[in-house]
């Protein structure tokens, strides 16, 4: 099922609770868009979650669905609210509370890409940044709850897995000397996103794949776990970050040799995600 802000990869049966979702993994770049950024081709994609959708791509088979973004995220980003508009690159908004995201330029019409490199060279009108929002962000949205709530519905509990990656140089900056990176960086907003014992298994499946684990340091989460997060009620919601230098050549934003095998490898760990939820019935009751 496809539309202009999403690609929705449904299973032949709903078969688990858990829905994924790759809002960063979109790389359809309007050519008016490409116009108007200060950035060459590889630059601009440098925000992007590059192939992350491809990684994830086995959930349907799992009974799971799997919701894909078309729209890149230098052009629209789905992980904030749709009102964190950024009065440097938006005209006719209006100075508000502090809010670091806005702040630093990566509020839901992005002024900067990773490492602080400007986008435009002026500001967008307030109709262009409301267009956006309008054609892509409020579909996404709409559509994902939809999926939450048909979870819920169907299985008294819904779980969603919010899938990204992270670039090298921002887990190096965030580790300790002499102490092993994580690979996966799960973020459940401290225990706000996620109940415990879910959390629990889904470090555990990455785990039991090899792969070294952290929470909340240094992602715990944005608006999408912080938005569909609410355990008490039977919705989770988690961060899922991984390692680029895994699968891809950053620079290049090209898969790397081992592309294939860690997305065979990040199978096993989706067949045990989708587990949840349809082997323990009790989930519902927390």
């Amino acid at each position: 099922m496809q539309n202009e802000a999403y690609i929705l990869n449904l299973p032949a049966r709903r078969e688990t609770p858990v829905v994924f979702s790759s809002p960063h993994s979109g790389r359809d770049y309007p050519a008016a868009f490409l116009q108007t950024t200060v950035l060459d081709r590889n630059a601009i994609r440098s925000s992007e979650d590059a192939f992350v959708d491809e990684l994830f791509d086995s959930a349907p088979q799992f009974g799971a669905p799997l919701m894909v973004a078309r729209a890149p995220r230098a052009f629209l980003d789905l992980n904030r609210a749709f009102d964190e508009l950024d009065p440097a690159v938006i005209e006719g908004v209006e100075r508000s509370a502090h809010n670091p995201r806005v702040a630093s330029g990566l509020g839901v019409i992005p002024r900067v890409v990773a490492g602080g490199r400007a986008i435009y060279r002026g500001k967008l009108s307030r109709i262009e940044a409301e267009d956006r929002i309008a054609r892509y962000w409020h579909p996404y949205h709409a559509r994902l709850g939809n999926l939450l709530a048909e979870s819920h519905r169907e299985f008294g509990v819904a779980v969603l897995v919010d899938c990204h990656s992270m670039p090298r140089e921002a887990i190096e900056n965030h580790s300790r000397p002499g102490t092993l990176r994580p690979q996966v960086v799960l973020g459940d907003r401290f225990g706000a996103a996620v109940g415990s014992e879910v959390m629990d298994r889904i470090e555990a499946a990455f785990v039991r794949s090899g792969l070294r684990v952290s929470r909340n340091a240094p992602f715990a989460g944005a608006f999408i776990t912080q938005n569909y997060g609410r355990p008490s009620r039977g919705f989770h919601a988690v961060q899922v970050e991984i390692d680029r230098s895994l699968y891809m050549d950053e620079a290049r934003v090209e898969k790397s040799v081992d592309f294939e095998d860690f997305r065979l490898l990040l199978r096993g760990v989706i067949a045990e995600l989708a587990e949840i939820g349809r082997l323990d019935k009790a989930l519902a009751a927390e």
